[in-house]
């Protein structure tokens, strides 16, 4: 059995040539991709608005249709595993972090110079945007200034 890696990156190619020949997914993948290729795919394309509306906000400066069709099916991938992790069968899931690591990875496998860099940076500002900071200054005395007094 392919690693996890490798049937993330087949999931992202059939998703990548699903949105640029617009034929359906399943004629994308390949015959033995492995169920864990085909629900991520499938759960990606199935969360596509969902995320794409995610990306368009954080990606500063640029349109959807400017990302470069590869670059957006790395980044669906990512979020699907950063945000939804139950939806594709896993032993364990992946963490966020791990999500964003096999992304730019892919992208620095795959994509130009820029794009592990992007693809970084979209990932990360979204899963902060999900998992705000706490209020408390991570002192681990519930809020109150560093060396100041509770009022």
């Amino acid at each position: 059995m392919a690693r996890r890696s490798d049937q993330r990156r087949e999931a992202v190619f059939a998703l990548y040539q699903h949105d640029l020949t617009g034929r359906p997914l399943d004629d994308t993948l390949p015959r033995e991709a492995a169920p864990f290729t085909r629900a991520l795919a499938r759960a990606a394309l199935a969360r596509q608005s969902e995320f794409d509306g995610l990306i368009s906000r954080h990606a500063e400066g640029w349109t959807l249709q400017r990302i470069a069709p590869l670059e957006r099916s790395i980044l669906r991938v990512g979020l699907l595993e950063m945000l939804h992790p139950s939806d594709v069968p896993a032993e364990r899931p992946i963490p966020p972090e791990g999500a964003i690591d096999e992304a730019v990875e892919t992208a620095k496998a795959y994509c130009g110079a820029d794009a592990p860099r992007f693809v970084n940076g979209v990932l990360a500002a979204i899963l902060r945007e999900q998992r705000p900071v706490p209020e408390s200054s991570g002192n681990g005395d519930g809020g109150a200034p560093a060396g100041g007094a509770r009022r």
